[in-house]
Protein backbone atom coordinates (compact mmCIF):
# COMPACT_ATOMS: atom_id res chain seq x y z
CA UNK A 1 0.00 0.00 0.00
CA UNK A 2 1.35 3.37 -0.61
CA UNK A 3 0.58 5.43 2.52
CA UNK A 4 0.64 9.22 3.15
CA UNK A 5 4.57 8.76 4.38
CA UNK A 6 5.20 7.68 0.94
CA UNK A 7 3.14 10.27 -0.88
CA UNK A 8 5.03 13.02 1.11
CA UNK A 9 8.99 11.72 0.46
CA UNK A 10 7.26 12.09 -3.76
CA UNK A 11 5.84 15.37 -3.05
CA UNK A 12 9.09 16.50 -1.75
CA UNK A 13 11.01 15.04 -4.81
CA UNK A 14 8.18 16.56 -6.63
CA UNK A 15 8.54 20.26 -5.34
CA UNK A 16 12.55 20.09 -5.45
CA UNK A 17 12.12 19.59 -9.03
CA UNK A 18 10.23 23.03 -9.23
CA UNK A 19 8.14 22.17 -12.73
CA UNK A 20 4.71 23.73 -10.88
CA UNK A 21 6.17 26.77 -10.55
CA UNK A 22 4.31 29.58 -12.58
CA UNK A 23 1.74 27.66 -14.28
CA UNK A 24 -1.43 29.08 -14.54
CA UNK A 25 -4.46 27.72 -13.87
CA UNK A 26 -5.74 27.37 -17.37
CA UNK A 27 -4.40 24.29 -19.31
CA UNK A 28 -1.31 26.11 -22.08
CA UNK A 29 -2.05 23.50 -24.75
CA UNK A 30 -6.17 24.59 -24.61
CA UNK A 31 -7.46 20.79 -24.02
CA UNK A 32 -9.43 19.21 -21.87
CA UNK A 33 -9.40 15.45 -21.60
CA UNK A 34 -12.13 13.32 -20.57
CA UNK A 35 -11.05 9.56 -19.45
CA UNK A 36 -11.18 6.66 -17.75
CA UNK A 37 -10.52 6.80 -14.01
CA UNK A 38 -8.14 3.45 -14.64
CA UNK A 39 -4.97 3.15 -13.83
CA UNK A 40 -3.36 1.69 -16.71
CA UNK A 41 -4.79 4.97 -18.73
CA UNK A 42 -3.58 8.10 -17.31
CA UNK A 43 -3.82 10.54 -20.04
CA UNK A 44 -1.45 12.31 -18.65
CA UNK A 45 1.07 9.57 -19.63
CA UNK A 46 -0.86 7.79 -22.31
CA UNK A 47 -0.69 11.35 -24.24
CA UNK A 48 2.99 12.24 -23.27
CA UNK A 49 1.12 15.56 -21.69
CA UNK A 50 2.97 18.01 -19.68
CA UNK A 51 1.96 19.09 -16.18
CA UNK A 52 -0.04 22.22 -16.57
CA UNK A 53 -0.72 21.03 -20.39
CA UNK A 54 -3.98 20.08 -20.79
CA UNK A 55 -7.05 19.96 -17.59
CA UNK A 56 -8.04 16.10 -17.15
CA UNK A 57 -11.41 14.85 -16.12
CA UNK A 58 -11.58 11.01 -15.18
CA UNK A 59 -14.71 9.34 -14.10
CA UNK A 60 -15.75 5.59 -14.32
CA UNK A 61 -15.38 4.68 -17.88
CA UNK A 62 -14.36 8.09 -19.52
CA UNK A 63 -17.71 8.59 -20.27
CA UNK A 64 -19.80 12.06 -20.94
CA UNK A 65 -22.37 11.54 -18.11
CA UNK A 66 -24.86 14.68 -17.30
CA UNK A 67 -22.25 14.78 -14.25
CA UNK A 68 -19.44 15.54 -16.55
CA UNK A 69 -21.64 17.93 -18.88
CA UNK A 70 -21.77 19.96 -15.04
CA UNK A 71 -17.99 20.13 -14.08
CA UNK A 72 -17.59 21.51 -17.55
CA UNK A 73 -20.20 23.60 -16.90
CA UNK A 74 -18.22 24.40 -14.07
CA UNK A 75 -15.24 24.93 -15.58
CA UNK A 76 -16.32 27.04 -18.12
CA UNK A 77 -17.50 29.52 -15.10
CA UNK A 78 -14.28 29.11 -14.05
CA UNK A 79 -12.64 30.63 -17.21
CA UNK A 80 -15.42 33.26 -17.86
CA UNK A 81 -14.28 34.28 -13.85
CA UNK A 82 -10.20 34.60 -14.66
CA UNK A 83 -10.50 36.11 -18.37
CA UNK A 84 -13.57 37.32 -18.75
CA UNK A 85 -14.98 35.74 -21.97
CA UNK A 86 -15.71 32.20 -22.38
CA UNK A 87 -11.71 31.51 -23.73
CA UNK A 88 -10.57 30.62 -27.47
CA UNK A 89 -12.28 28.86 -29.49
CA UNK A 90 -9.61 26.90 -30.28
CA UNK A 91 -9.94 24.65 -27.31
CA UNK A 92 -9.79 21.11 -27.80
CA UNK A 93 -11.83 18.43 -25.94
CA UNK A 94 -10.77 14.67 -26.66
CA UNK A 95 -12.54 11.80 -25.28
CA UNK A 96 -10.35 8.87 -24.34
CA UNK A 97 -11.60 5.31 -23.50
CA UNK A 98 -9.71 2.16 -23.96
CA UNK A 99 -9.81 -1.74 -24.23
CA UNK A 100 -10.76 -4.00 -21.15
CA UNK A 101 -12.28 -1.34 -19.78
CA UNK A 102 -13.86 -2.14 -16.37
CA UNK A 103 -17.43 -0.57 -17.40
CA UNK A 104 -18.06 -3.46 -19.49
CA UNK A 105 -18.12 -5.52 -16.18
CA UNK A 106 -21.29 -3.40 -15.18
CA UNK A 107 -23.26 -3.70 -18.29
CA UNK A 108 -24.63 -7.04 -15.56
CA UNK A 109 -26.20 -4.14 -13.48
CA UNK A 110 -28.13 -1.90 -15.74
CA UNK A 111 -30.12 -0.41 -12.89
CA UNK A 112 -26.88 1.21 -11.56
CA UNK A 113 -25.32 2.14 -15.41
CA UNK A 114 -29.17 3.74 -15.45
CA UNK A 115 -28.36 5.85 -12.68
CA UNK A 116 -25.17 6.66 -14.11
CA UNK A 117 -26.04 8.01 -17.01
CA UNK A 118 -29.58 9.29 -15.39
CA UNK A 119 -31.08 7.74 -18.24
CA UNK A 120 -34.16 4.92 -18.04
CA UNK A 121 -32.33 1.48 -18.01
CA UNK A 122 -34.11 0.66 -21.33
CA UNK A 123 -32.23 3.34 -23.17
CA UNK A 124 -28.52 2.14 -21.88
CA UNK A 125 -28.05 0.27 -25.51
CA UNK A 126 -27.90 3.68 -26.94
CA UNK A 127 -24.20 3.96 -24.72
CA UNK A 128 -22.31 1.16 -26.14
CA UNK A 129 -21.46 0.51 -22.62
CA UNK A 130 -19.46 -2.77 -24.26
CA UNK A 131 -17.82 -1.21 -27.28
CA UNK A 132 -15.36 1.49 -26.71
CA UNK A 133 -15.12 2.51 -30.33
CA UNK A 134 -19.15 2.85 -30.50
CA UNK A 135 -19.16 4.41 -27.32
CA UNK A 136 -16.21 7.37 -28.22
CA UNK A 137 -18.93 7.77 -30.90
CA UNK A 138 -21.74 8.55 -28.34
CA UNK A 139 -19.80 10.93 -26.17
CA UNK A 140 -18.46 13.06 -28.87
CA UNK A 141 -22.07 13.30 -30.10
CA UNK A 142 -23.02 14.45 -26.72
CA UNK A 143 -20.11 17.24 -26.70
CA UNK A 144 -21.05 18.13 -30.67
CA UNK A 145 -24.33 19.34 -28.81
CA UNK A 146 -23.64 20.51 -25.55
CA UNK A 147 -20.63 22.45 -25.92
CA UNK A 148 -20.56 25.91 -27.69
CA UNK A 149 -19.88 26.66 -31.40
CA UNK A 150 -16.22 26.97 -32.56
CA UNK A 151 -14.29 24.50 -29.71
CA UNK A 152 -12.93 20.93 -31.51
CA UNK A 153 -13.46 17.40 -30.26
CA UNK A 154 -12.57 14.75 -30.92
CA UNK A 155 -12.27 10.56 -29.68
CA UNK A 156 -9.68 8.48 -29.04
CA UNK A 157 -9.19 4.86 -27.82
CA UNK A 158 -6.47 3.20 -25.82
CA UNK A 159 -5.38 -0.05 -26.51
CA UNK A 160 -4.15 -1.35 -23.37
CA UNK A 161 -1.89 -4.25 -24.80
CA UNK A 162 -0.08 -2.09 -27.24
CA UNK A 163 -0.46 1.33 -25.54
CA UNK A 164 -1.28 2.90 -29.05
CA UNK A 165 -4.29 5.35 -29.07
CA UNK A 166 -6.60 4.52 -32.18
CA UNK A 167 -8.05 8.40 -33.55
CA UNK A 168 -11.86 7.04 -33.60
CA UNK A 169 -13.21 10.72 -34.56
CA UNK A 170 -11.06 13.51 -35.72
CA UNK A 171 -10.73 16.73 -34.38
CA UNK A 172 -13.88 19.05 -35.77
CA UNK A 173 -15.22 22.16 -35.10
CA UNK A 174 -18.17 21.92 -33.30
CA UNK A 175 -20.77 24.11 -35.63
CA UNK A 176 -23.20 26.75 -34.34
Amino acid sequence: MIDTDELAHRNAGFADGGSFAGLGLMPRGSLTVIGCVDPRVDPSDVLGLGLGEAAVIRNVGGRVTPATLRTLGMLAKVVRARTGGPGPGDNHYAVLHHTDCGITDLAAYPELLADYFEVPAGDLDARAVTDPVAAVRVDVGILKRKLRAGVFVSGLVYDVATGLIDVVVPPARVDA
